[in-house]
């Protein structure tokens, strides 16, 4: 007669066993129980493990339950460990099942040959020592990587992430004008300069035959000159270092110098045949660009102030820009070309251009230099042209380019950060700020309804001023410093001295 063996599961989940062959009767079962002689195991054969000893064990008294008669008794389970829900442990085989758990973390025992082989195996199918690349370990200590091993996976949580790859957190660039000003009858000629700011806080405007100068820090506005002629106009205006004097070109071929503290004019240079579209400062060498397409060097300090011509040009001169160094010259004229000039005359007594630029296919008017780099030059086309090239004026290379999609009208380098600033026309008469070297893109300023003629910077750095067709002049609060910084610099400005201590005549 077959016994059917029920007993729990770990989780208290009942199930039926396999029958028993050769099982004693349940009477005899209960007989040995009651009499306490040794009987077969209910799970006799199951299991070839003998029960784990535990170090608790139940109380083999006999119990009474209660409201039941003293004949009927019930006695707790005689083996140590069992239970209602695991009347028998000895199928559990927990010893078997703490020796797998114990031996998965305890570290292999392996022969230095099969290691290796195992390692051969490892570097050929991955490429590297699968051990070497582990990041956590449960047990035991780090292995430390031989001498002058790299691990590969480390870049990926250990390299710092570059500028160009990174988003920083950008500084805050307001999409508005900080203030706009009026400025009727100004020129809408492209190769006219009209707008400049001194060292001194003042802003330089020409419109048509007069020039303006405003006070950024009290909004004064005051005329320095108006052209005797009804038909002359001012070409262009630039200041000297110092911001005392400003050297206004005109379209009567004359090259004028003014004091503003006096409001008096010095002298009147007159050297070229035709306007006067640019003007540069280097010193007491103040630079003329003409129609002709010439190249003029007035020494202020002396009566005969012409003491050079540079002939590199066949037609108008609209970009002319000294380096901050002093040591080079850069014109851009409305035969595309960029020439680079010394600042010293050759062996044989004449001035040639250093290098001479032909890639551009528009007027170059835009001519900036790099104020961290001086050797860095930065040049825009015209509408024909359309692309910003900057340039290594040592070597004569184009370091990089892109194309603008519209007119380059002026560049300007900021000072506060490694970034320019380009003005341009149609069709979208906006600034743009460009990062250097990467030249993306950072920011758009839209606001004039007509094309930028000029752009120009405060003492500061922190604003640019721009001049457009739409007879407005807009200040742009786009290179502001943090508070921080900006006490640095005014601190390491003020340890600077004027080079230029000379009078002029």
């Amino acid at each position: 007669m077959a016994q059917f063996v029920f007993e729990a599961d770990l989780h208290g989940l009942l199930k039926l066993d396999t029958p028993i062959p050769n099982a004693p009767p349940a009477r005899w079962q209960r007989k040995a129980k009651e009499s306490g002689a040794p009987g077969p195991s209910p799970a006799a054969g199951l299991s070839p493990m003998k029960p784990v000893n535990r170090s608790h064990s139940f109380s083999k008294t006999p119990s009474r339950t209660p409201g039941k008669s003293g004949s009927k008794i019930q006695s707790t389970p005689t083996k140590a460990g069992g239970d209602r829900y695991i009347p028998n442990r000895s199928t559990m085989q927990m010893e078997m099942a703490n020796f797998l758990l114990t031996k998965e973390n305890d570290p292999a025992e392996e022969s230095p040959t099969k290691k290796e082989q195992q390692k051969a195996w490892a570097v050929n199918l991955n490429g590297f020592d699968i051990e070497e690349a582990k990041i956590l370990r449960l047990t035991g200590k780090p292995q430390n990587a031989p001498e002058g091993y790299q691990n590969n996976l480390k870049v990926l949580y250990s390299q710092k992430v570059t500028p160009g790859s990174s988003r920083k957190n950008g500084r805050y660039i307001p999409s508005m004008p900080d203030r706009i000003l009026d400025a009727p009858e100004i020129r809408n000629d492209y190769y006219l300069n009209l707008i400049d700011w001194s060292s001194q806080n003042f802003l330089a405007v020409a419109l048509d035959n007069s020039v303006y100068l405003w006070n950024h820090a009290s909004g004064e506005i005051i005329q320095l000159l108006q052209m005797e002629h009804p038909d002359d106009y001012v070409s262009s205006v630039s200041w000297i270092k110092e911001g005392n004097y400003l050297a206004v070109g005109t379209s009567n071929a004359e090259v004028q110098l003014w004091d503003i503290q006096h409001q008096k004019r010095l002298r009147n240079m007159t050297s070229h045949s035709s306007r006067v579209g640019s003007l540069s400062w280097n010193s007491y060498i103040l630079s003329s660009g003409a129609r002709t397409g010439h190249i003029h060097h007035h020494d202020v300090r002396v009566a005969e102030h012409h003491v050079a011509t540079l002939a590199g040009h066949t037609q108008e001169v609209c970009g002319l820009k000294w380096s901050l160094d002093g040591r080079y010259l850069a014109s851009g004229g409305n035969d595309n070309l960029v020439n680079i000039w010394p600042c010293t005359q050759g062996d044989s007594g004449h001035f040639a251009p250093l290098q001479t630029f032909t890639q551009h296919q528009g007027a170059v008017k835009a001519v900036a230099w790099c104020p961290w780099q001086s050797n860095v030059l930065a040049t825009g086309g015209g509408t024909s042209d359309r692309h910003i090239r900057i340039w290594n004026v040592c070597s004569g290379t184009c370091l990089s380019i892109v194309d603008a999609h519209s007119q380059v009208c002026s560049i300007l380098w900021s000072t506060n950060y490694k970034e320019f600033i380009s003005g341009h026309g149609f069709a979208q008469n906006q600034l743009v700020i460009w990062k250097y070297p990467t030249m993306a893109k950072v920011t758009e300023l839209r606001g004039h309804t007509a094309r930028v003629l000029n752009l120009t910077m405060s003492p500061d750095g922190a604003t640019v001023a721009s001049a457009a067709a739409d007879e407005t002049l807009r200040l742009w609060r786009c290179f502001e410093l943090d508070p921080i910084k900006k006490k640095e610099k005014e601190k390491a400005n003020s340890a600077k001295s004027s080079i230029i201590h000379q009078g002029i005549r």
